[in-house]
C-alpha cells in the first residue's frame, strides 16, 4: 500500500487517460470521466484504486478483487470479478507503470530533501563551479572547481561533485553519492551512496605489487539509472563507459575501462572485471561475475549466478559456472541429477 506521509497522489487520473496511457480503447459502456485515485494489489485494492495482473499465481484474487479498474492481460480478463472495469492490454505491468508515473511523479528518483531551489545553506559550491540556473544543490552538498551542474539538476546532500565533474540537465544525484572523473548526460539518476569515478584496481603484480595510476574518465550517457551503492571505476587508460538507458541495480561493481552498451539491465551484485564489453541491449542477472578482457554480445541474457569467463556471441542465453549455452547447461544438470539418482539405488 502507498502512505500517504511518503508517496500521495498529485491527482486523480480519469480512465480515459487510463486507457490512452495502456494504448487500448475502453470497454464500451464504461464512464471515461470516472476517477481512480490511487493504486494497490489485487487482495486490497478499493473501488476507486486500480490494480493489474499478469501472472497466473494471482487468478484467485483477480477473481475477488473489489479494484475499481484492473489492467489485464487478454488471457485472464475473463476472470475478472463483476464489480472490477478490466481495460484489457497486451502488456498490464507496462501499463501500470505508465499510470504510477503519472500519479506520483515524485517516485520516479531522488528529489530535494530541503525542497528549496539554487544553492541551500551549508552547501558548499567553489567559486569556479558552474551551476546552471534551476539547479538544487541540497545541504551538506560539495561542489569542486570547475564542476558544471546542468539546469533541472537536484544534488542531494552530503554528495560530493569532484573537480571538473560535469553533469548535465534534469539529473538526480542522490545523497551520499560521490562522483570524480566523470561526464554526465541528461536525466542520469544515481541513487544513495553510490561512488563513480575512483582509481580502478591496477597494479604490476610482483613481489611487491606496484600501483598503476588510474588515468581515464567515467562516461555515463542520457537516462542511465546506477542503484544505490554501486561502484563504477574511472578507467586507466581508455574510459570507463556506460551507454544511453541502461539500468543498474544496487550494488553492482564496474570496474576500470568497462564498456556497456545502451538499453542494458544488470541485476544487483554483479561484478564486472576490468576491460570488459557488455554490448547493446544485454540483460545479466543478479550475482554474476565476468572476467577480464571479455565480450558479451548484443542482446544475449546471462542467468543469475552465473561465471562468465570467455565471449558469449550475440543474442545468446547462457548460464552456470562456468556459464555455457543455456540448454547445454541444462542438460549437463539433468545427467549429473540421473547419476546421482544411480548413486543413491545401489
Amino acid at each position: 500500500m502507498t502512505d500517504p506521509v511518503f508517496f500521495r497522489p498529485v491527482r486523480g487520473i480519469a480512465l480515459q487517460e487510463v486507457a490512452a496511457l495502456a494504448g487500448v480503447p475502453l470497454p464500451e459502456g464504461v464512464d471515461p470521466s470516472r476517477i481512480i485515485l490511487g493504486v494497490a494489489p489485487l487482495e486490497s485494492a478499493g473501488p476507486d484504486e486500480l490494480s493489474y495482473m499478469d501472472n497466473a499465481r494471482y487468478v484467485a484474487q483477480l477473481g475477488a478483487t473489489r479494484a475499481g479498474v484492473v489492467l489485464v492481460a487478454d488471457r485472464y480478463a475473463p476472470r475478472v470479478g463483476a464489480g472490477s472495469v478490466a481495460i484489457v492490454c497486451k502488456d498490464p505491468h507496462r501499463a501500470y507503470a505508465r499510470v504510477l508515473a503519472e500519479l506520483f511523479p515524485d517516485a520516479m528518483r531522488p528529489g530535494s530533501f530541503f525542497g528549496a531551489s539554487g544553492v541551500a545553506p551549508g552547501a558548499i559550491v567553489h567559486p569556479d563551479a558552474r551551476i546552471e540556473q534551476g539547479a538544487v544543490i541540497d545541504p551538506g552538498a560539495v561542489i569542486g572547481a570547475g564542476a558544471e551542474v546542468g539546469r533541472g539538476t537536484v544534488i542531494g546532500a552530503t554528495s560530493v561533485v569532484g573537480p571538473g565533474v560535469r553533469i548535465g540537465r534534469d539529473c538526480s544525484i542522490a545523497p551520499g553519492v560521490v562522483l570524480q572523473h566523470a561526464l554526465l548526460g541528461n536525466r542520469v539518476i544515481i541513487h544513495p551512496g553510490a561512488r563513480v569515478g575512483q582509481d580502478g584496481f591496477g597494479f604490476a603484480m610482483g613481489g611487491s605489487h606496484l600501483k598503476l595510476p588510474q588515468i581515464g574518465r567515467v562516461i555515463i550517457q542520457d537516462d542511465v539509472e546506477i542503484g544505490a551503492n554501486t561502484t563504477v571505476d574511472r578507467g586507466a587508460t581508455r574510459d570507463t563507459m556506460i551507454g544511453e538507458g541502461t539500468k543498474i541495480d544496487n550494488l553492482v561493481q564496474i570496474a576500470h575501462n568497462v564498456v556497456i552498451g545502451r538499453h542494458c539491465v544488470i541485476v544487483s551484485q554483479v561484478g564486472i572485471a576490468g576491460s570488459s564489453t557488455i554490448e547493446d541491449y544485454v540483460v545479466i542477472g543478479g550475482q554474476v561475475g565476468v572476467i577480464g578482457h571479455v565480450r558479451v554480445g548484443a542482446g544475449s541474457q546471462i542467468a543469475a549466478t552465473s561465471n562468465v569467463n570467455s565471449d558469449v556471441p550475440p543474442g545468446s542465453i547462457w548460464g552456470g559456472t562456468p556459464a555455457r549455452p543455456v540448454k547445454e547447461w541444462f542438460r549437463e544438470i539433468a545427467a549429473l541429477k540421473k547419476l546421482a539418482s544411480r548413486d543413491r539405488n545401489k
